[in-house]
């Protein structure tokens, strides 16, 4: 099977599309055909995490297809089944934190930027039919995350306003739309004029500079709930607009990852400061539902022929993307 691979060495240099051993699922277990696949972040920062001895592995998180066989023991799908797959392995349950045995598809395990991949019948669901299989395979990791990070930890109510800095990102817009469908109320901010106005056109309340003074922009407006993934070029600014006893989830550290936090500032505010990843089964189920229910699509910036896959991530690499690149494996 064709299939774009990193091997050892660190950076992009070191991938390439070629040929891999297909293999056949074992007891619980399916292998899926893989029609669509998205990009994150995850897989750029996989190609310099791995130690320079490490042998060929397939990257990608994200993906949906068509179930091609089946291991022993598997009931919950069958031949032909259109599903989408659940990038977390070894998280069952909706808990505080992930569990010590949780892995994410896509590096250290093969990944989802191939014809075929085989994981546990566990991590796939039904795909929703009104998605088309590009819209499918980009929502994931970026779905799963914006949903925990909203309501299992940020515990968004209708009648709120969230704050998403740095819009542009799939987990950002997701965060967007996903709070837009619940009720509250959502201002973002972005470098790009051009993102703010997509930002806009896409249902966003609000989109301010990030290069302002937020707290004139926002005009004394109360923010409830902060989704961050921005980290250190803009902290200082969004705790400055956080309502007291107001939450600031961050999922990532696009802009570095040390901040100062002055604690008397902090005990005062009596902030709540909560970091996510990803999430469990249950809440991609969850996730699931509400996307269905809400029929939200996800934003594709870009698609990709499978064996154009380094364009793809030299378009990631420029960082600028508005939504999700996909890669179509036809």
């Amino acid at each position: 099977m064709k299939a774009f691979i990193h091997i050892g060495k660190p950076g992009l240099e070191n991938t390439c599309y070629t040929d891999m051993v297909e293999g056949e699922p074992k007891k619980g277990e399916v292998k899926v055909r893989v029609k669509a696949a998205g990009l994150n972040h995850r897989d750029i920062w996989s190609l310099y995490r791995r130690g320079e001895e490490a042998g060929p592995v397939i990257l990608g998180s994200d993906g949906a297809g068509v179930i091609h066989s089946v291991g022993e023991g598997v009931e919950n799908v069958r031949l032909g089944d259109e599903i989408i797959i659940n990038p977390s392995l070894g998280w069952l349950h909706k808990s505080d934190a992930q569990p010590n045995e949780f892995e994410v598809i896509g590096v250290p395990t093969n990944g989802t930027f191939a014809e075929y991949i085989i994981i546990p019948a566990e991590n796939v669901e039904p795909k929703p039919k009104y998605l088309s299989w590009e819209e499918a395979g980009v929502i994931p990791v970026a779905a799963l995350t914006a949903y925990r990070a909203l309501f299992t930890r940020g515990k968004l109510q209708s009648n709120q306003t969230v704050l998403v800095p740095g819009i542009g990102s799939g987990v950002a817009i997701f965060v967007m739309l996903m709070a837009k469908a619940a009720g509250a109320r959502v201002i973002v901010t972005s470098r790009s004029t051009k993102k703010c106005q997509q930002a806009i056109k896409l249902g966003a309340d609000l989109a301010i500079d990030s290069e302002s003074d937020w707290n004139e922009a926002l005009d004394g407006e109360i923010i409830d709930l902060i989704i961050d993934s921005v980290g250190a070029a803009t902290w200082d600014k969004a705790l400055s607009v956080l309502k007291k006893g107001g939450s600031i989830v961050n999922f990532g550290a696009t802009s570095g990852q040390k901040v100062e936090i002055d604690l008397r500032n902090l005990y005062f505010g009596q902030y709540n400061i909560l970091g996510t990843t990803l999430g469990s089964h249950k809440e991609f189920r969850e996730m699931i539902q509400f996307v269905e229910k809400h029929e939200i699509k996800p934003v594709i910036d870009k698609v990709y022929y499978h064996k154009d896959t380094i364009k793809a991530f030299e378009r990631m690499n420029e960082g600028s993307q508005f939504g999700k690149i996909c890669l179509i494996m036809d």
